[in-house]
């Protein structure tokens, strides 16, 4: 297996979101790449693309994007040879769905905007604007979607995980998704936090919407291969041998009793966190009281 590449926090001060592990994209796989979503943390920019590291752009490219309605067909990859932060130092970094600004020969500070945030095929319908980043060596494939390095969050980042009963109050709704307002972030604009397992452990991904998940941050006690991951009681799935990487069982996320697409878990620093329901055929207004359970499939809350 690949040695991995541990991310520092310099790296991830750019964002107030991010995830290893909540896409569908096969690139993802054992937490191989990062989303990070710009929110509005700094100077209030939404559309523009801060870029995670400093150096050189070796390349542009326009990429075909699965074809999806209310998507354009093309996305856009920037490949950029890393100069720092010094721990990225010699690696190329691939940069996802953003309208290049840039072109090759440029050099880029980190901070600095790549173009503008793009929503591409790759994109389901509730998904945030956001840089999919992958870091590889120069002898490796560039191009190829899949096969980019093990990513792992630095012991510099400040991460905390957040207990949740699985209840909340809907503040937020969408045509595909709600948000709650639990769990709620201590110290909105510091530290990342995310929704904690029962044993330890910050959960991160699509439950069970996407393939698989993660734990970050699981520490002694889980996370092990072979381990039982649960939420609230309610078992997920269970580690696989890198240690991290969930296979969810066969679950259903019900809300008040009745089945949604599922939970969005990630990790985040913004005073909006909260949990994150993937309903596109469940509508729920504005103080709606929710409760949150996962079952076996086939089962029921009733």
């Amino acid at each position: 297996m690949d040695a991995g590449v541990t991310l520092p926090a310099e790296v991830l001060s750019w964002y107030a979101r991010f995830s290893l592990y909540n896409s569908p994209y096969r690139a993802h796989d054992g937490g191989r790449a990062i989303d990070l979503y710009p929110g509005t943390l700094r100077d209030g920019r939404t559309t523009e693309a801060p870029c995670p590291v400093s150096g050189t752009v070796r390349e542009t490219k326009t990429v075909r994007a699965p074809p999806k309605s209310y998507a354009p067909e093309h996305d856009h990859l920037i490949l950029i040879d890393c100069e720092g932060p010094a721990a990225l130092e010699g690696l190329v970094a691939r940069v996802l769905h953003v309208d290049p600004a840039v072109e090759a020969g440029d050099r880029v500070e980190a901070g600095e905007s790549l173009g503008e945030l793009v929503r591409a095929g790759f994109f389901a319908p509730w998904v945030d604007n956001h840089l999919h980043v992958g870091l590889r060596r120069p002898d490796q494939n560039l191009h190829r979607a899949s096969g980019s390095l093990p990513l792992e969050i630095g012991d510099d980042v400040e991460l905390r995980a957040l207990e949740w009963d699985g209840t909340g109050t809907v503040v937020e709704t969408g045509e595909t998704y709600v948000v709650l307002d639990s769990p709620t972030h201590p110290a909105p604009g510091e530290a990342f936090v995310g929704v904690r397992a029962d044993s330890a452990g910050i959960l991160d991904g699509g439950i069970p919407h996407y393939d698989g998940g993660g734990l970050l941050r699981a520490g002694n006690g889980n996370g092990g291969e072979g381990a039982s991951i649960s939420l609230n009681g309610d078992r997920l799935g269970t580690v696989g041998d890198d240690g991290r990487t969930i296979a969810w069982d066969g679950i259903t996320v019900t809300a008040n009793g009745d089945p949604i697409t599922g939970l969005s878990t990630f990790c985040a620093r913004d005073g909006d966190f909260g949990a994150k329901l993937i309903c596109p055929d469940r509508s729920f207004d504005v103080g709606d009281r929710v409760t949150v359970r996962v079952r076996s499939s086939g089962t029921s809350d009733r």
